[in-house]
């Protein structure tokens, strides 16, 4: 059997639907191989584009999402991708291309050691050697890719040995157990939760499994803890709930911070370091209780007092059993904050003014959109008003990155989540900045006959370093410049273009929009004015007083 063949048909048998690609001539063999597969063959233009559908693909379903590139340029063209999916706990498989191993083609001319290059950012990589070692190093990247912490593992499949002759074998796909928490860790959890006087439960993007969801839901029910949200674990339980916070969008000084600092102990389940720490623990301050699939790294900022270990739905299910809720639990500050959120939230919900305030879309959309469709963000300091604005009522509903915080994934993102969600309405929210570094997937998306829509706050400038740089007391300097036509831009690739004039016209435009089939571009200027006043002003006031 072809080698190339082999490898299609090992990925056939981890069940593999899409392949997002931009091969080059040493992808070939495999390319030819695909033709002749069921495994569809996503041509993007670009490979980041490729890698961000993939990660994307892959933290929806839980199964690798699976990426190819040829060597070189197209291969470090891979690495953002790459520390998107390894940081953000998306199990993603990429696929390059190189030249011939066994004899020299072309001198060192595109080179580069892109198994080296690709180490510190994966959980696997390794170069094909050997034709009949396919089937088994398939089975050992898929296995580790799945693995919790799920993330990115890498194969290099040289041209020669794509086209060498060898065994027709395939590995039988085989499920991960994880092991159960230790008795005694549940029992000192339980003890430790009875004792405290202000628990709090933090809820990160390890715990978006559904199963998780809803152990974590029955947790809350039976002990009416109040419960908070990392970016990335937004819409786990319900924001509906009467018990929720808030979510953590911003590092210290907003209302949610205030219960932080309240709380003597703080059960955390699936949260770790890589997503900005939503809170920093001091010693001799409040206790910490790690609940995940690994133990904590100690951090200077993060160092809890006990780690319960291993399959969280199992933990939280076992906790939930043997806890007894405590009538000294002290709750008034909580239900203080979460009064205060709900008042300071709704501020500027119908302040129609245009440019539209970020607060306004946030709004606008939640109103606009059901349960279960998905908004994906790209990132700009509009993601802090959606992470701390915009109520998720199911996990995944709000898809940002708060790991690596990588600009250019908004688009891809949305692009993936329609081919997964046919049926449900999909709306990127993209600053114009993050928007340009991958804009040319429109032509795909475009391509492919996708239903989305995209909205593009212009504010021709980075802003979320603006706003930081006003923070910071520096000089407005060096982060401006001038976008194309966006409505033009929009057409040259045959999709749609819009730029309403006033915030009733933007209704108008963006109910069309999600309504009507294709591709959807909205250019909607932005302001940004109370930023800094707000999120770094009175935010801090307030939240200081309570």
């Amino acid at each position: 059997m072809k080698a190339s063949d082999l490898f299609v048909k090992a990925l056939e048998n981890e069940g593999v639907e899409y392949i997002f690609a931009v091969p080059g001539e040493e992808n070939l063999d495999l390319l030819q191989s695909l033709k002749k597969s069921k495994i569809k063959l996503i041509l993007t233009r670009h490979e980041q584009g490729a890698g961000f559908m993939a990660a994307t693909y892959g933290r929806l379903t839980g199964k690798p999402g699976v990426c190819m590139a040829t060597l070189g340029p197209g291969a470090s063209n891979l690495v953002t991708p790459a520390a998107y999916a390894q940081l953000g706990g998306m199990p993603m498989m990429m696929i390059t291309g190189q030249k011939p191993i066994k004899k020299s083609k072309q001198a060192r001319f595109q080179i580069i050691d892109v198994v080296d290059m690709m180490r510190p950012i994966t959980k696997y990589t390794k170069q094909i050697v050997n034709s009949n070692n396919i089937a088994s190093q398939i089975r050992e990247a898929f296995r580790i890719a799945q693995e919790e912490k799920p993330g990115a593992v890498h194969l290099e499949f040289p041209e020669d040995i794509a086209q060498e002759e060898c065994e027709d074998l395939v590995f039988q796909v085989t499920g991960h157990i994880i092991p159960k928490p230790d008795d005694k860790a549940i029992s000192d959890a339980v003890e430790m939760i009875e004792k405290a006087n202000k628990p709090l439960l933090l809820i990160g993007a390890g715990a978006n499994r559904k199963v998780t969801c809803e152990a974590l839901r029955a947790f809350v029910d039976h002990t009416g803890i109040y419960f908070f949200t990392t970016q990335m674990g937004k819409g786990v339980i319900d924001e509906r709930h009467p018990k929720y916070l808030g979510t953590a969008a911003l590092s210290s000084n907003d209302f949610l911070h205030a219960a932080i600092d309240e709380a003597d102990l703080i059960i955390n389940v699936g949260h770790d370091v890589i997503e900005k720490p939503p809170f920093f623990m001091k010693q001799g301050g409040k206790k910490v209780i790690h609940v995940n699939f690994s133990p904590a790294e100690v951090d200077p900022v993060y160092f809890p007092q006990l780690n319960v270990v291993g399959d969280i739905t199992n933990a939280i299910k076992k906790i939930s059993d043997d806890i007894k809720p405590q009538d000294h639990w002290d709750t008034t500050l909580f239900e203080k904050v979460k009064s205060e959120v709900a008042g300071h939230l709704s501020k500027y919900f119908e302040d129609t003014r245009f440019p539209m305030l970020p607060q306004r879309l946030v709004n606008l959309l939640r109103n606009k959109l059901a349960s279960e469709d998905i908004i994906t963000l790209d990132n700009g300091v509009y993601k802090l008003w959606f992470a701390r604005n915009y109520t998720c009522h199911k996990p995944n509903t709000l898809l940002l990155d708060n790991a690596l915080a990588s600009m250019g994934a908004g688009l891809p993102s949305a692009m993936a989540v329609n081919m997964l969600y046919p049926d449900r309405k999909v709306v990127s929210v993209c600053g114009d900045g993050g928007f340009m570094m991958n804009s040319q997937e429109i032509e795909t998306a475009v391509r492919l006959k996708l239903n989305l829509t995209v909205i593009i706050l212009n504010d021709e400038a980075y802003g979320m370093i603006k706003w930081k740089q006003e923070d910071m007391g520096f000089d407005d300097f060096g982060l401006d410049y001038k976008n194309p036509d966006f409505v033009q831009y929009a057409s040259s690739y045959g999709a749609n273009g819009y730029r309403p004039e006033s915030d009733q016209d933007f209704q108008k435009t963006l109910d069309h929009c999600l309504e009507t089939d294709g591709v959807h571009l909205i250019d909607l200027p932005v302001d940004y004015s109370l930023n800094h006043p707000i999120l770094n002003v009175m935010l801090k006031e307030k939240a200081n007083k309570l």
